[in-house]
């Protein structure tokens, strides 16, 4: 459904999340490591998490990247509008380049439904809610 950047993003802000209570930052080569992707392809979500103002990066010996959530919780919708945009709730499911309900495709309408219910989902799902859950150890979510 997401991007595979998309997922990498969403995979370190929990991972990132899950350690806030520690204090500390979190480097470039343990979050690599720890969501197994290379660590250039790692480093550029980093930054794209950061120019979208979800993470805070620390150079020098004791930095990293933590959590910016000064302006409240961070949501999943945050994080896929970072990376991917929001084609996934905008463009047509079969690619046309105009596509809405005044020009409906012929699946339009059986969308519309499940674009609102996904959009809902990224609206209320936070990070901290999910990081919580793999923190716990309960679900079958995992990091890798």
């Amino acid at each position: 459904m997401f991007s595979k950047t998309c997922e990498y993003a969403i995979k370190i802000m929990v991972f990132i999340k899950t350690l806030e209570a520690k204090g500390t930052h979190v480097g470039l080569r343990t979050i690599a490591k720890e969501i197994d992707s290379p660590q250039a392809f790692t480093a550029k979500i980093l930054q794209r998490l950061v120019r979208a103002d979800l993470l805070t990066s620390v150079r020098g010996p004791h930095g990293g990247f933590k959590i910016n959530d000064q302006q409240g919780p961070i949501y999943l919708k945050d994080i896929v509008y970072a990376i991917d945009g929001n084609a996934l709730l905008t463009n047509c499911v079969l690619g046309f380049e105009k596509c809405s309900s005044e020009a409906p495709c012929a699946v339009h309408y059986k969308f519309v439904e499940i674009r609102d219910e996904l959009k809902k989902t990224l609206s209320n799902t936070h990070i901290e809610e999910i990081a919580g859950i793999v923190a716990s150890g309960s679900g079958a979510l995992k990091l890798q």
